[in-house]
């Protein structure tokens, strides 16, 4: 891609040749100044954004290339960009930078805040960076963690719009979902079609965290009601039409994968897909609009594709295909990021999506803080404010991990983003980069909360020099598959299911083994046979430790992760096992954010 021809976008100056060169010197960086204001954990908004003046959506397309009439202005600060326009646009030799972070806690790690600010550094360093972000569930907004839009000086705009019903892409996933589940109900009822109803698979989805409808018995009411069985709801972010929404590269490919999606079995045991029901056609014309990608902006007016969202710990966790394809056919860097910490969200955007997409990242960013680290250290939630350098080093164990993953395994460059809080201290910080250096990894603070783009200038900079660079910071520790030039798989596409998850425990969460129970053995030996062998694996776990045990904390290692259940999920190209007690339709805390939510003088206050 020739740069020269592109110029940064409204609103930045550019800065002095020698900061905007790549291999510029960091010197011209000093140290980093106390934050001005406290950071806060990630999906934390302020009132900053209401401070800004943000710029006419068709001003931010037209700082991409993209001409009025292909622009789909939703409101005051939200636009779709036309699909038929995107396709037709030249492949350009953008760089792909892929932000994820430690296993996550209670204390935060900002996550999509540092991608946020990266992005706006990029763009003060001349850069021509796009963000490509998830779209949050209104089931965290709602419920403990609340909303996914950033926070402090780095965020996008509008977050309320964004955390609520936005463009109504979920919407529209949830409704051509659920018109799939009323077609095989409406089938079993009138025996249109053989299908086996305690083979039924697909399940209902609603936006919202809702526990009592995890496992519901459908079709009472008679002989009208339809055939009673038991059955479920899914949170909207775990269910396969989301999947297979991000998953899909155009209309016709988002048709072809709807089309494949098996909804049972027959009484014969052959497969009964949504094709055959004839839902394909009703279902494309539900997610038409919803397809195009959500553009919106940053406070400091980066331009951001915010479009699909499934959650990493049940699903693959990453934006849709089609939104990081636009941002690299729009920009030079793309800027975009995995669910929880690298063991899901990062490990899936490589061996599912960039195997199925080609958009394999060319270098990672890992976000840590102090506050995540001394917990990961043992030291309790009450106590992370004290000075503990002692507990950042015990907990820098769960860091390096990571690190020697990304780059050991998926052959990564790294860089680890320590996104700072106003209590870290010198001593806390050093003992993060003392952690990372003798893998060669380098560590940049950053105060992009506080500061927005002008505090993780320095990381901008860092990932400019890194994406240089000629190979990964730490040497790849086994021969395995290729992505591209930068970026190799954990496991390759010929090796049975079973083995494939064995490589995960293994290789990526330090396992000793993986333990089928009997159901999920036999499903998983159906579908070899049934020839969907070939596909990745989507590991269903929880996020909070590389094993199944959420209090398993730090770096854990030896342990057997259990599956007790196997699901295909054909449109999406993949097959979930879930592990543990993981749930696909997540629950309400005891007093949910909900509660402190409320509208005053039409203004919506209380969405954290």
């Amino acid at each position: 891609m020739n740069t020269s021809q592109l110029r940064p976008f409204a609103g930045i100056e550019p800065t002095p040749a020698a900061v905007r060169s790549p291999a510029g010197p960091s010197a011209e960086i000093g140290p980093m100044p106390a934050a001005t204001e406290p950071d806060a954990p990630a999906g934390t908004t302020t009132p900053a954004e209401s401070t800004i003046a943000v710029r006419p959506m068709r001003d931010v397309a037209a700082a991409l290339g993209v001409p009025d009439e292909h622009v789909l202005v939703y409101g005051h600060g939200k636009a779709k960009i036309d699909l038929d326009y995107l396709r037709g646009l030249p492949e350009r030799d953008s760089r792909i930078v892929l932000v994820t972070a430690v296993s996550p806690t209670p204390a935060g790690e900002g996550k999509t805040t540092t991608s946020i600010g990266l992005a706006d550094g990029l763009s003060r360093i001349g850069r021509r960076p796009v963000l490509a972000l998830r779209e949050p569930s209104m089931g965290p907004v709602f419920g403990i963690k609340g909303g996914a839009v950033g926070g402090g000086k780095a965020q996008v705009t509008p977050g309320d719009e964004i955390n609520l019903h936005f463009t109504g892409d979920f919407a529209a996933i949830a409704e051509a979902n659920n018109l799939l589940a009323a077609m095989v109900d409406n089938a079993l009822h009138f025996g249109t079609h053989d299908i086996d109803p305690r083979s039924v698979a697909i399940r209902r989805s609603i936006d919202i965290n809702d526990r009592a409808l995890r496992s519901i018995v459908a079709g009472l009411g008679g002989r009208t009601g339809g055939v009673t069985r038991e059955t479920g709801f899914d949170i909207t972010a775990a269910s396969q039409v989301m999947a297979t929404f991000c998953m899909a590269d155009s209309l016709a490919d988002l048709g072809e994968r709807l089309g494949r999606i098996v909804v049972g079995t027959s009484s014969a045991g052959e497969p009964v897909t949504a094709a055959d029901l004839g839902a394909v056609g009703a279902m494309t014309a539900v997610l038409r609009d919803a397809l195009a990608p959500n553009l919106v902006q940053t406070l400091e007016g980066t331009p951001a594709f915010v479009h699909g969202g499934p959650f990493a710990n049940i699903a693959h966790g990453t934006n849709s295909v089609i939104a990081t394809r636009a941002a690299a056919k729009l920009g030079d860097i793309v800027v975009t990021e995995a669910g929880f910490g690298a063991d899901l969200g990062a490990e899936k955007y490589i061996d599912i999506v960039a195997r199925q997409s080609g958009l394999a990242p060319d270098l990672t960013v890992v976000v840590a803080t102090v506050r995540a680290l001394k917990y990961h250290g043992g030291v309790a939630l009450a106590d992370l404010e004290a000075e503990d350098a002692g507990a950042v080093r015990a907990g820098s164990a769960n860091l390096v991990r990571h690190c020697e993953n990304l780059a050991g395994v998926f052959g990564q460059n790294v860089v680890v983003a320590v996104n700072r809080f106003a209590a870290d201290t010198s001593a806390e910080i050093a003992a993060i980069e003392e952690a990372v250096a003798p893998l060669g990894v380098p560590a940049v603070l950053t105060d992009h909360f506080a500061r927005g783009g002008e505090g993780a200038l320095e990381l901008a900079r860092t990932v400019a020099e890194e994406l240089a660079a000629p190979q990964a910071s730490v040497p790849q520790t086994s021969a395995v598959p290729q992505a591209s030039s930068r970026t190799r798989y954990c496991y390759p596409s010929a090796l049975p299911l079973a083995e494939k998850a064995r490589a995960i425990v293994t290789r990526v969460y330090r396992g000793a083994d993986v333990r089928f129970e009997p159901a999920a053995a036999r499903e998983l030996a159906r579908l070899e046979e049934a020839g969907w062998g070939s596909l990745p694996v989507c590991m269903a776990k929880t996020q909070y430790s590389f094993s199944t045990d959420a209090k398993a904390l730090g770096a854990p290692e030896g342990f057997t992760v259990p599956i007790r259940e196997v699901r295909l999920s054909a449109g999406a190209g993949f097959v979930v096992l879930i592990s543990g007690s993981i749930m696909t339709m997540p629950g309400l805390p005891k007093r949910p954010s909900a509660c402190d939510i409320e509208v005053v003088d039409g203004a919506i206050r209380g969405m954290h």
